[in-house]
């Protein structure tokens, strides 16, 4: 088993690396599905998707999710965590309080994270960013069983 899939909700987002965005009219079918699991649920590869992919994730293993398309949404989600591989990664995004970007750690140092998300040059991707962008660390939480 690799680094990245000793997490269901990694193994899972793993799996999608590759899956991007169509240019034109035609809308990759997949990302519309991500899109679907969210409030959203936009129909277009083009709608920002980042929030949409982790929710996917979530779903596909059972787990909690915000079931919304923005980003620091998952600000309030599951536990306060250290940066650590596994761990949802909230970032800000320029200078507004509201936008942002979020991923699944894979690895990080002194200076940058590394983040399976999506909508990542658009597409599912693993990407490195500055670790001074970071606004969030959380970590999964399953769903109650009744």
């Amino acid at each position: 088993m690799s680094k990245q899939d000793e997490y269901e909700w990694m193994r899972i987002a793993s799996q999608e690396v590759g899956q991007k965005e169509i240019a034109g009219n035609v809308h990759n079918r997949r990302i519309v599905e991500y899109h679907a699991t969210t409030t959203l649920a936009a129909k277009q590869d083009e709608v920002p998707w980042c929030a949409s992919f982790v929710n996917w994730c979530l779903a596909q293993c059972k787990m909690k999710r915000t079931r919304s398309a923005a980003a620091r949404s998952f600000l309030k989600y599951g536990a306060e965590c250290e940066l650590r591989r596994g761990c949802i990664v909230v970032l800000s995004r320029g200078s507004s309080a509201t936008a942002g970007h979020v991923g699944f750690c894979t690895k990080h140092n002194a200076t940058h994270v590394w983040l399976l998300g999506g909508n990542q040059s658009d597409a599912v991707s693993i990407a490195r960013f500055p670790v001074d962008r970071i606004v969030g660390c959380r970590w999964p939480e399953a769903e109650k069983k009744s």
